[in-house]
């Protein structure tokens, strides 16, 4: 069983930056792939970035912006956004899955529950 817990949401303006982290408890990383998703209200949940293994995937909307990195020996996983735009406004979710990343697609195993991001303008 893996556990995930989000912190680092918040409220901030246009332009500004957010560091997400996610702590795995129970995770101990092989081939884990690990991501995060976003749900803006209204909208269908959306990937915004995952890695396995050191390889990063990121949605053309955030790329350039975001940054997604892990910490293998605190088994945390960071999500750095800077040049934030109102449209970036979601909750955000991490997840992890014990497949390579290729295969898993949005279907992950195991979700936290989530931390709010608000860009106002």
């Amino acid at each position: 069983q893996v556990q995930l817990v989000e912190s680092g949401g918040g409220s901030v303006q246009a332009g500004g930056s957010l560091r997400l982290s996610c702590a795995a408890f129970g995770y101990y990383y092989s081939t884990y792939c690990m991501g995060w998703f976003r749900q803006a209200p209204g909208k269908e949940r959306e990937g915004v970035a995952s890695i396995d293994n050191g390889s990063t995937s990121y949605a053309d909307s955030v790329k350039g912006r975001f940054t997604i990195s892990q910490d293998n020996a605190k088994n945390t996983l960071y999500l750095q956004m800077n040049s934030l735009k109102p449209e970036d406004t979601a909750m955000y979710y991490c997840a992890a899955d014990w497949r390579r990343c290729v295969v898993v697609g949005h279907d992950y195993k195991w979700w936290g529950q989530g931390t709010q991001v608000t860009v106002s303008s």
